[in-house]
């Protein structure tokens, strides 16, 4: 009996020990085939970013381009509607295509750019304690009708209503959204404030008259910051900090601009100020005084002022296109809608607040107006789509021997240079002349153009290399080439 009884346990043993060996093999198995699927990357072509060992290539982009033709028509089919030179431009070298009026579909060199000029708005934001929020873009009607804005703002508020009859507006900006949030929150602390909360997105107003391409439409991209601070003293200190931030942005853009007073207008509040880059086009009249750098929107001053208000020298006036604009708004929304901290006695306070915009997709467009010669796009380096072309011999040329030089000066850099991996293009158009890719590459307004031409026969091989936002042209060996790329070329 217990004989019959051990082997009985025996051969249950064995037989449960062997399935186990059994699952540990496919396992092992899944684990080799998981291990090899993680590392299979299929061949193909990126043109968002190159892997190791890809190149970039001009061919293979969405890139609509007219880049030959002297006139672009616009959605209508008026060329005359084509009122600036950015907007032109854009549309020239197939930056923007027109959806309908006052709408673009933004094309990838400009989601490029814009996704670099967010990173160093992200990078100014964050330095001074901004932390990034994403808030819904339909905002409650009731919320609007609390600050009565819902009328005020009047045809300019993109309106609907859901199914249930349930009405909404498309954000043209948040102050009672983010304020409703903050205000949500019962239970906050002096000790915790102040806060800085900001986000990028999508914008909507009704213009009435939809112009200038990226510079007034009824859809954009902008970042908005909203402040809460405990104190009057440390939301005026808070202000300062903003446009000090803003300042540093533009500088850092190599953009010239302008810090001018300003209306509160519908946002309302104590104190306003714009941020204007001059350029003709502008809508926006400013009065400067060269004397005290005092500057003001002209629809602040009294219109027979021709002295400064601060030191009475002479104003001179120009125009400007507003790429921002701060106010600080005190407790206009915070007492609306309730939006209290504890304060330092124990006792419920309303938060002091300031509100900050700054036009993402119009500062694109304003950079390409003011930066731009007449018939190529010039970008802020830092904002470049990418910051190399490299062009290689026509096919069929005598330098076309040199054509694989084109190649291995490709990977040197981006192996060289690793800050550049993913801002290198390939023109691989060999069915053209180098001319007319030089022609579309400085339109296009790469920072650098590096042509394998003539000098590439010679021993050492010399490269052709120019500097757009200069005007330079030089000649460099490869390691010439590298050292400039290496100490010129900034990327976010």
């Amino acid at each position: 009996m217990l004989e019959r009884v051990n082997s009985s346990f025996s051969s249950l043993y064995w037989s449960v020990m062997e399935g186990l060996l059994t699952r540990c093999r496919a396992l092992s198995a899944l684990a080799t085939c998981s291990r090899q699927l993680s590392e299979y990357v299929p061949h193909r072509f990126h043109p968002c970013g190159p892997g190791k060992g890809q190149r970039l290539v001009l061919s293979r982009m969405f890139q609509p381009q007219n880049l030959r033709e002297d006139q672009v028509l616009s959605l209508d089919g008026k060329s005359d509607s084509l009122t600036c030179k950015s907007q032109r431009l854009m549309l020239q070298v197939g930056l923007v295509l027109p959806a309908s009026p006052g709408c673009y579909h933004l094309l990838p060199y400009t989601v490029r750019a814009m996704e670099k000029l967010v990173q160093v708005i992200d990078q100014e934001m964050q330095a001074i304690g901004g932390q990034k929020v994403n808030m819904p873009t339909l905002g409650p009607a009731e919320l609007w009708r609390a600050s009565s804005r819902w009328d005020l703002m009047g045809k300019e508020l993109l309106r609907l209503r859901d199914r249930h009859g349930k009405e909404y507006c498309l954000g043209p900006t948040h102050e009672e959204v983010i304020t409703a949030l903050v205000a949500s929150q019962k239970k906050l602390s002096y000790k915790q404030l102040p806060f800085l909360l900001y986000q990028v997105t999508r914008k909507f107003r009704d213009e009435p008259r939809p112009r200038f391409g990226l510079l007034r439409g009824r859809e954009f991209y902008m970042k908005d910051m909203y402040t809460f601070d405990s104190s009057p003293e440390t939301a005026q200190q808070t202000y300062c900090l903003v446009c000090d931030a803003y300042c540093r942005l533009f500088d850092r853009l190599g953009l010239r601009f302008i810090k001018a007073q300003a209306d509160v207008g519908s946002i309302g509040g104590n104190m306003s100020h714009e941020f204007q880059l001059p350029v003709d086009i502008g809508e926006d009249r400013l009065a400067i005084c060269p004397s005290c750098n005092f500057s003001a929107n002209m629809e602040i001053l009294d219109l027979s002022q021709t002295n400064c208000p601060a030191c009475q020298g002479p104003l001179t006036e120009t125009k400007g296109i507003e790429v921002g604009h701060t106010f600080y708004l005190g407790t206009k929304y915070s007492s609306i809608f309730n939006a209290q901290f504890t304060n330092a006695h124990g006792k419920p306070s309303l938060a002091e607040m300031g509100c900050y915009g700054l036009g993402v997709t119009r500062i694109l467009a304003a950079a390409i107006e003011v930066l731009s010669t007449e018939d190529c796009v010039r970008w802020p380096s830092l904002l470049a789509p990418y910051q190399v072309c490299l062009i290689p011999p026509k096919k069929g040329s005598k330098e076309a021997e040199t054509s694989e030089l084109s190649g291995h000066l490709y990977d040197h850099i981006t192996e060289a240079v690793p800050h550049l991996h993913g801002e290198v293009v390939l023109d691989d158009r060999t069915h053209l002349s180098i001319g007319n890719r030089l022609k579309d590459a400085n339109k296009l307004g790469y920072p650098f153009v590096i042509i394998v031409g003539k000098r590439a026969l010679e021993d050492p091989a010399h490269f052709e290399v120019w500097c757009q936002n200069t005007g330079e042209v030089v000649f460099l060996t490869k390691e010439g080439v590298l050292e400039l790329l290496r100490t010129q070329v900034q990327v976010v």
